[in-house]
């Protein structure tokens, strides 16, 4: 059974944002993709809350300071309200993977903390991605994976081992294109 909740939780680099190797560890350094910012505020606009689930091993590695992630997530809060949109929540691990953490994507400590906040299931929620370990612990969450291939989405496309029924596309505007389509073509709840 879906949620009633409409619900759409979003990886952060390489889905709204321009992803580094070397990790954005400045508030200079967050770059929106084009169109991505437009993208979350047409999910607000048509019904849509909006959560960002997001590794941050940067802060587990010494790179960046709590400080600097909030002023990062301040940037990014800002200019999507600026669009007319609004961004829920932002979890985020900050752990390195060799802490093995239950919270850190593939794992679903993420979404087991945001099905808790908002009080609902995620089951049918789509969840966008660039990387398979997005996409693995939204499956295992009830969550719909949907990848988009910038950041390293074509890379993870080109590696396959997809969860089955992975939806693609070219980024997050796109997959919002389909998305309100898809929710303004099904039928009504009696």
């Amino acid at each position: 059974m879906s949620s009633p909740l409409k619900l759409v939780i979003l990886d952060r680099d390489g889905v709204i944002n321009f992803d580094s190797e070397h990790f954005i560890k400045s508030p200079d350094e967050w770059k929106p993709i084009p169109g991505s910012i437009e993208a979350i505020a047409r999910l607000n606009q048509n019904g849509y809350r909006v959560v960002v689930a997001t590794n941050q091993s940067g802060i587990g590695r010494g790179l960046f300071d709590m400080a600097t992630l909030n002023a990062i997530n301040d940037k990014m809060c800002g200019q999507v309200f600026r669009q007319g949109g609004r961004i829920d929540a932002v979890f985020f691990c900050p752990c390195t993977a060799e802490q093995n953490c239950h919270c850190r994507k593939p794992d679903t400590g993420m979404f087991e903390d945001i099905a808790v906040r908002f009080h609902t299931g995620l089951n049918g929620v789509p969840t966008i991605g660039d990387s398979l370990r997005d996409l693995e612990a939204g499956v295992k969450a009830g969550c719909v994976p949907v990848l988009v291939l910038t950041g390293k989405g074509k890379k993870t496309q080109k590696a396959g081992g997809l969860p089955k029924g992975t939806l693609v596309f070219a980024d997050l505007a796109a997959a919002v294109d389909h998305l309100v389509a898809e929710a303004s073509s099904a039928p009504a709840a009696a």
